[in-house]
């Protein structure tokens, strides 16, 4: 016997949203006993604690997060549900994440015109590193994602979308590199761990026993080619992205070996395709 509901499961997101109690009892137009008295009977029928306590506030447990993964999706599907009975037309939140680099050099074209043909649908982009996005997916935190060659994502559905050709990039006059020994002893400017080109360009510089002299980490391309440009390492990113950002003319190129260079972005999933996805899907199928 089915011991959740939806109206309890709103409940239990709302306090988690609201970061609480008293701001989750306002939004959802409700006295306070009344959330707290759902939230316990909620963990009863679990049997186990969905918040513990942290100073004065609420955090989630880890039976808590797990549940919240679930609602998410539940509610995703609900929405969904009663649009495609109501109209057959794709609405609602579709929350994709994406590798930087895709969402400067290949998406705008591709969700501006999904926007224009399904305007029911609310696109929340989401970015991070190939492997952060792909737990996200498995998480159920997202609905898809948009990410590079090498990744593991057992038990997602994968479909390839894009073709990048890679390069490396380091400043101005610095001598044509022509094998990864040629990167001896500079520094390798990077996103973090996760990052699916670090990797590749990592295991290129370790076939050859090669070690940069130090790793610079950042959050942003632009600021990676800001500091290639300077002198400070080299990297390597999607030359579509150099053009996007018009920044091929502000660094040096280098070709690099076709097991390098050559690379695929794939859009994952987690399950069964909603409609947004779907017609995501069949949008990227003709691009």
């Amino acid at each position: 016997m089915r011991t959740i509901d939806l109206e309890s499961l709103e409940i239990f997101r709302t306090v988690v949203e609201e970061g609480g109690i008293i701001r989750a009892s306002e939004k959802l137009h409700r006295v306070q006993s009344n959330v707290t008295t759902r939230i316990k009977q909620l963990e009863q029928r679990l049997g186990t604690a969905l918040f513990r306590k942290q100073g004065r506030g609420l955090v989630l447990s880890a039976e808590g997060e797990l549940l919240l993964s679930y609602a998410q999706r539940l509610f995703r599907l609900a929405d969904e549900a009663e649009a495609e009975l109501r109209n057959g037309v794709a609405t609602g939140v579709f929350r994709v994440g994406s590798l930087e680099s895709t969402a400067g050099s290949r998406l705008p074209p591709i969700l501006s015109r999904f926007h224009k043909q399904y305007p029911g649908v609310v696109v929340e982009l989401v970015t991070g590193t190939t492997g952060a996005l792909v737990q996200r997916v498995a998480n159920y935190e997202i609905e898809a994602a948009f990410v590079s060659e090498p990744f593991t994502a057992p038990g997602l559905q994968a479909m390839k979308v894009f073709e990048e050709e890679l390069v490396l990039v380091t400043a101005k006059g610095v001598p044509e590199v022509k094998r990864a020994a040629d990167l001896e002893g500079m520094t390798l400017i990077a996103f973090a761990d996760g990052c699916s080109y670090r990797r590749r360009l990592q295991d290129w510089l370790g076939a050859s026993a090669v070690m940069p002299a130090r790793t610079l980490e950042f959050g942003s391309y632009q600021a990676m080619i800001a500091c290639v440009a300077a002198g400070t390492g080299f990297a390597l990113v999607p030359r579509s992205l150099l053009f996007a950002l018009r920044a091929a003319h502000e660094v040096q190129q280098h070709e690099v070996p076709a097991k390098v260079r050559k690379n695929h972005t794939h859009l994952v999933w987690n399950g069964t395709a909603s409609t947004a996805l779907k017609r995501l899907q069949e949008m990227l199928a003709l691009n």
